[in-house]
């Protein structure tokens, strides 16, 4: 199969191929607009950083995550490209595959008029997995050996963030409680760029995994294959995907970077650097066992397992509702579209 650069332009001949591309990276832009600026939202509401040199380093650190860790460790790529299968009409599956990307628009839109929380990551796998449905008219498009993943990762994405949160916090307090509150303030305020520049190399490494798993289905279907098992992902992708994220993120974020930072718990700088370090252990550990998570949610489970240290009350419930939500409208919601539209697409083309 050819999968070089060349090959993939030649590709785009195709109206099918060209519309999941053009949709797969406008996803990926909006991902690194909206979600990377959680990686540095302690960061910069702790005043660690400003909110423009956080917002380019994280770009930075996105980019470096999606082409470093694929080269290392591709399984959550490799997930999301095997959780489903649209059967053997390599035709009929690209069309599907493009109706999935386009429900994960609409769903967005709609989602946002009504204002439901949503997430990327799970209207991403809600939309393959609807769209497989409707092509193969059973369950028998879903790869539940790689589906169960998913339900893995909202368990991790909540449980290992919360409690990775609360013991590094602890932790923290425990080592410096009889030290000058100065000097150790001083200290967290470096040590938190660290902790977000980890986080952000994690977004990266996580979310931009499962776009480049999506970009090798479509590159499967339109060479005529039925999947995407085996290719090896070539040093070109990674890089579009890692430079469409790194520009979505330097686009900015404030207003996400106060939402995630400020409204949920009011954090210092070593609770804020315990946060970062929970976080970013928790998607790695996820993203090494091919496990596919909300970035978001793992982030903000460790702020509220940092926030719980000092007493439950001081943490924003309505964040947890919000997390609730995105869980049970985005899947059965965004599902039902790419179902939907993929039986129009498959009818129409």
């Amino acid at each position: 199969m050819d999968i070089s650069l060349s090959g993939f332009l030649q590709s785009l001949a195709n109206p099918a191929m060209l519309t999941t591309v053009v949709l797969t990276l406008g996803v990926i832009f909006v991902n690194g607009w909206t979600d990377a600026p959680n990686a540095i939202a302690t960061t910069v509401t702790t005043r660690g950083m400003a909110a423009k040199p956080a917002i380019i380093m994280s770009a930075i650190f996105n980019f470096f995550g999606v082409l470093i860790m694929t080269q290392l460790n591709a399984s959550v790529a490799e997930t999301i490209s095997n959780m489903v299968d649209f059967g053997g009409d390599a035709h009929a599956s690209m069309i599907a595959l493009a109706a999935a990307l386009f429900s994960i628009v609409v769903y967005s839109v709609g989602a946002s008029i009504f204002g439901i929380p949503t997430s990327e990551s799970h209207s991403l796998i809600a939309g393959l997995t609807g769209a497989a449905i409707a092509i193969q008219g059973s369950f028998k498009g879903i790869n539940w050996n790689e589906w169960i993943k998913v339900l893995y990762g909202m368990v991790l994405s909540l449980v290992l963030g919360f409690a990775l949160g609360w013991i590094i916090c602890k932790g923290v307090i425990l080592i410096c409680q009889n030290m000058d509150r100065r000097k150790t303030n001083r200290f967290f305020s470096g040590a938190q760029i660290a902790g977000a520049a980890a986080m952000s190399f994690m977004h990266g490494a996580q979310d931009g995994q499962k776009f480049i798993g999506v970009l090798l289905l479509g590159m499967a279907f339109v060479n005529g294959h039925a999947s995407a098992a085996s290719i090896a992902i070539p040093v070109w992708l990674m890089m579009l995907c890692s430079i469409t994220m790194g520009v979505g993120t330097s686009v900015g974020g404030e207003k996400i970077i106060k939402s995630v930072g400020m409204d949920m718990v009011k954090l210092e700088p070593f609770q804020g650097f315990s946060s970062d370090l929970a976080g970013a252990i928790s998607i790695l550990i996820s993203t090494l066992y091919g496990i596919p998570i909300s970035t978001t949610h793992a982030k903000t489970s460790s702020i509220m397992g940092v926030g719980a240290v000092k007493r439950l009350s001081s943490i924003n419930l309505n964040v947890v509702k919000d997390m609730v939500l995105t869980w049970i409208f985005t899947f059965p919601g965004c599902g039902l579209i790419a179902f939907l539209m993929a039986k129009l697409f498959l009818l129409v083309f």
